[in-house]
């Protein structure tokens, strides 16, 4: 894996959201000294369970690419990127834990939440966005937007099980017929409204950050464009 940060197309974001993953656990670490208080060492876990499905995702995109995607091998890692991807956005949700008291430690602690759900939807839009193109050659255009249209409501409802019924990606291979059973019953009022709430804020700013993509660097000018006269 050490060569994706060496030589992918995408080695500066990745070595940008490493350093960035560094930094706010060494932020987390600065808070716990001071407040001498660690409740919030969840959410290094939860970044790094949001790093999986991206070495997934850079994985199967590999193994397409070279033809070395086999049926077998090739569902298999796709099954375990569908499994954990919601583990990256779900880091949104850790905003459950902020306090009802606002001060200066409400703050703190609220800025620290929201960089780490800001590198965990960042992570997932990468790791999307690869999957996206895997689909696309496979299949077309139109299908590789259909998978992202289906996998932020699949999200959604990942995210559900997991904040609200405190079910585990890994519940899928410990326990999953319960967990199929219990998915079924949990199709009510409160987790639909949640799923398409939370699918439709990611496809929105998955198309938004896919739009800005696009854009040229500021300050660099087009082939077409005339200088100051």
């Amino acid at each position: 894996m050490i060569r994706y940060f060496v030589t992918h197309e995408l080695r500066k974001p990745l070595l940008t959201l490493v350093s960035a993953s560094i930094l706010a656990t060494a932020l987390l670490a600065a808070r716990i000294v001071l407040t001498q208080h660690a409740a919030q060492l969840y959410l290094v876990w939860n970044v790094f369970l949001a790093w999986v499905p991206v070495m997934l995702a850079l994985r199967i995109d590999e193994m397409e690419k070279q033809g070395r995607a086999g049926r077998w091998r090739f569902w298999t890692a796709g099954g375990a990127w569908l499994f954990f991807f919601p583990n990256a956005p779900y880091i949104l949700t850790d905003l459950n834990h902020l306090k009802p008291i606002i001060n200066s430690r409400w703050w703190s602690d609220l800025i620290l939440i929201l960089l780490f759900a800001f590198i965990g939807l960042v992570l997932a839009f990468i790791s999307l966005h690869r999957m996206q193109g895997v689909v696309a050659r496979r299949r077309g255009w139109a299908a590789g937007w259909l998978f992202v249209f289906a996998m932020a409501f699949l999200s959604g409802f990942g995210v559900y099980l997991g904040r609200f019924e405190r079910w585990n990606s890994w519940d899928v291979v410990i326990n999953p017929i319960s967990l199929l059973g219990d998915s079924v019953n949990w199709l009510h009022r409160h987790s639909l409204k949640f799923t398409l709430l939370f699918g439709f804020f990611l496809l929105t700013a998955y198309a938004l950050l896919n739009s800005l993509t696009s854009l040229a660097p500021a300050g660099r000018a087009t082939r077409h464009s005339k200088g100051p006269e």
